[in-house]
């Protein structure tokens, strides 16, 4: 029978609005410790119905459900390292639009046990190609949903907001075939 390892850090409960989480590591309130992200808001067209589909992921530690996301990436911009989150967490590529449409904060458990608080900038992704063999595959699962039932998934509040908020900008709708 394994032992319990001790946790020498004390942990947020990650159910809790940021700032009850950041009240569990004070610390990091006082440390000007953000970290940058940035994310990709993937989504497309429906054949079937007017509207879009947006899509989530699950994260490959907890299973919960998320958007594509990662650190900054030398030598790219931000637009552009969101578009390859996307395309490595899940096969998706598509025109994305250079401005960030929107943030949000979180708090990322890093690979040490540490807590670092994340602000990640999003960048809208129109996919126009999906492919079944990426670098992340079969390590996440997919699913394209209503921008309401992508809101419903994720955890972060201001995630949600932006979710369910989400108008595709930039582009002009397509026509309704």
């Amino acid at each position: 029978m394994k032992t319990p390892r001790k946790r020498s850090k004390p942990r947020p409960d990650k159910s809790q609005p940021l700032l009850r989480q950041l009240a569990a590591v004070p610390a990091k309130l006082f440390s000007g410790a953000f970290r940058q992200q940035y994310g990709a808001i993937c989504f497309r067209y429906t054949d079937d119905r007017p509207g879009i589909e947006i899509l989530v992921i699950t994260s490959r530690e907890s299973a919960r459900w998320v958007i594509p996301k990662g650190w900054p990436m030398k030598g790219k911009k931000p637009f552009e390292a969101a578009a390859i989150e996307a395309w490595e967490e899940a096969g998706v590529r598509g025109a994305v639009r250079k401005k960030p449409v929107g943030r949000y904060t979180y708090l990322k458990e890093l690979d040490d046990g540490d807590i670092a608080p994340c602000i990640v900038d999003l960048f809208q992704v129109e996919v126009i190609e999906i492919n079944d063999d990426f670098k992340e595959q079969g390590q996440r699962i997919l699913e394209w949903v209503s921008p309401d039932e992508a809101a419903r998934r994720v955890r972060e509040i201001e995630l949600k907001s932006l979710l369910v908020e989400f108008e595709v900008r930039g582009r002009k709708k397509r026509d309704p075939r």
